[in-house]
């Protein structure tokens, strides 16, 4: 929830007592202390030492990386100092959420949301939500209208909720883009991602933060002439199909970190077999556009997209 203590530390910028009712900034606050509210946490910025510390531990539990954290304590002090964002999700007084972000260089206007992660046993209860709802408000509280972050396209769950429960637009693929990361989610796979921006006032972005996604279909997509570019075999293998479509859709395994965890070779399989449909499609102009939650992303060309 976005208390009105939390709101007077998240705009430092912009005195709460003279935000209008009325304005989008405001509106912004009152979706996310409802998604707050709806997963049962407080969400609020963090500048405490002890919280900063605590942002750590989350991270290198979450990623099993506890010799080498995704993100170290004198970063987090260094961002927060800074006037960048550090936000948690607290359950009581436990922290069980975090995102971190920086802002992008001042004439781009735009954050970069580099890392959020949720405690395992949160799963199912949208903290990940109500963080980048926060994460929103806290922007848009600084006249930022635009929140970047990346992410691996191969992991199902989190394509669904970037570009449907959060409506954020693919702009870019970048394969492995940072190099090799040997931790528990990563394990030894490139590091590709898909690089979105979240555009805070466009339509779609409101009425999905809203609670109003909804994502496509892509049986509908077949049934109205979509080809499969990428399908997946009896075997659990990716199936190569055909790019030639006006719309083409690009399966992604159900569960990549299982299949990481027990058969390396085939994750490196599905890899290669998205990556180069993917940037094939996006080189020739379609654009990634949609995800059904069953696993399929949907690429456009021309004026269906």
């Amino acid at each position: 929830m976005t208390s009105p203590e939390n709101l007077s530390s998240m705009s430092r910028v912009t005195n709460p007592a003279l935000v209008d009712p009325a304005t989008d900034a405001h509106r912004a606050v009152q979706v996310a202390d409802a998604a707050a509210l709806a997963a049962d946490v407080a969400v609020r910025e963090i500048t405490d030492l002890a919280e900063l510390t605590a942002v750590v531990q989350l991270y290198a539990t979450i990623w099993g990386r506890s010799d080498n954290p995704p993100m170290t304590l004198e970063l987090l002090r260094a961002f927060s100092k800074a006037g960048n964002y550090v936000g948690g999700a607290f359950e009581g007084d436990r922290l069980v959420g975090a995102c971190v972000g920086f802002f992008h260089a001042p004439a781009e206007d735009a954050l970069h949301s580099h890392i959020a992660g949720v405690a395992a046993d949160l799963s199912g209860r949208h903290v990940g939500f109500a963080l980048k709802l926060h994460q929103r408000a806290w922007a848009l509280l600084r006249g930022v209208s635009e929140i970047a972050w990346t992410f691996d396209p191969l992991v199902s769950r989190n394509a669904y909720f970037n570009l449907v429960k959060l409506a954020a637009r693919p702009v870019e693929y970048l394969p492995n883009f940072y190099g090799a990361m040997a931790d528990t989610i990563n394990g030894v796979d490139e590091s590709d991602r898909l690089l979105v921006h979240w555009s805070l006032l466009d339509p779609a972005v409101v009425e999905a933060c809203s609670g109003g996604a909804i994502g496509s279909r892509a049986d509908d997509e077949l049934a109205a002439g979509a080809v499969v570019g990428v399908g997946i075999g009896a075997d659990g293998a990716p199936v190569p199909g055909s790019l030639e479509g006006d719309v083409v859709l690009v399966a992604v395994p159900a569960d990549i970190g299982a299949t990481r965890a027990v058969d390396p070779a085939l994750a490196a399989r599905w890899r290669a077999a998205v990556r180069e449909a993917l940037t094939t499609l996006v080189a020739d102009g379609a654009r990634i556009c949609g995800f059904d939650r069953n696993g399929w992303y949907v690429v456009r060309r021309g004026r269906n997209t």
